[in-house]
């Protein structure tokens, strides 16, 4: 079964962005010569997603705050192993939230919050309005903001599960997923986690004691489980306590991160003059020139 329209659809659209950028040839430039490849296959992607899904609302979610995150303040390596964007894909994140406002979408952006947290903002008050939420991103730590009724869709591989499709997939509940990355780190953002405990681990002792928190009061009974390992295990987690609640923390998607005034998730008037404009200026080709005016038009 798939999620029908009226589900709110939220985009993690800097993952697509970057997709696009690394995903489309830089053989395309503005006016001012400056690369627009990210744009253009965000442009495409936003086109299929619109016209696939059909969604009445949706809304896109942009990561702005870099290293001025929140979660840099409790950790200050958080991220700190990427590379700073270059100017020439900062600039077309620029672009391509003018683009999805210019299509009437909501676009969500915040400096001191990720995307994930206001798409987790998002979703709790859709709830409160008595929508189910789509969540379009393959980012597995999204999973733990699925409830019964929501869906994860990766796009790129259409694949779609729902709450109880997420034990099948990571082998752990969606609402353990925090936990899980509080075991095994992320080193993708840098999320330090307890040495040695890789998934599998993880993924078992969670499903004996459920949470992190009932494993480290418990950890005196580890070195007693039929598990390879458990007493070293053991050592690790008392030796590794505080690093694993720190990385639970990191990992934790907020929930009540300030999200626009009178925003409600619903797909707002587009603007044509400003779409057109902003495809004459990237030099966007009449094809998919043609696929975003459609999409404005779609029936909201």
């Amino acid at each position: 079964m798939s999620p029908a329209p009226e589900a709110q659809h939220l985009v993690d659209a800097s993952l697509y962005v970057f997709r696009a950028w690394h995903g489309t040839p830089a053989d395309v430039a503005d006016e001012e010569g400056w690369p627009v490849n990210a744009v253009h296959g965000f442009a495409r992607f936003l086109c299929d997603l619109l016209a696939r899904s059909r969604a009445r609302h949706l809304a896109l979610a942009f990561d702005e705050a870099q290293d001025r995150c929140f979660r840099n303040e409790v950790y200050p390596a958080y991220k700190a192993n990427r590379e700073p964007a270059p100017e020439e894909l900062k600039r077309q994140f620029g672009h391509c939230k003018a683009l999805g406002e210019a299509l009437g979408l909501p676009v969500l952006a915040h400096g001191h919050y990720e995307a994930d947290d206001l798409i987790g903002s998002a979703a709790e008050q859709a709830r409160r309005g008595g929508r189910r939420v789509v969540i379009v991103s393959a980012d597995k730590d999204m999973a733990q903001l699925l409830d019964e009724g929501d869906w994860q869709w990766d796009f790129a591989r259409n694949e779609r599960w729902d709450c109880a499709g997420v034990r099948p997939r990571f082998g752990i509940h969606a609402h353990q997923v925090p936990d899980y990355l509080g075991l095994t780190g992320d080193a993708i953002d840098n999320i330090p986690g307890v040495p040695g405990i890789g998934p599998k681990t993880a993924a078992t002792l969670l499903g004996l004691y459920g949470s992190l928190d009932a494993l480290l009061e418990r950890l005196d009974e580890v070195p007693l489980l039929k598990l390879r390992g458990a007493a070293g295990h053991a050592a690790r987690l008392r030796e590794h306590r505080e690093a694993a609640l720190l990385s639970r923390r990191l990992a934790t998607i907020v929930r009540d991160a300030p999200l626009p005034e009178g925003f409600d998730g619903a797909r707002r008037d587009p603007d044509r003059e400003a779409l057109d404009r902003l495809c004459e200026r990237l030099r966007i080709g009449p094809m998919t020139r043609r696929r975003l005016i459609e999409c404005a038009t779609l029936p909201a």
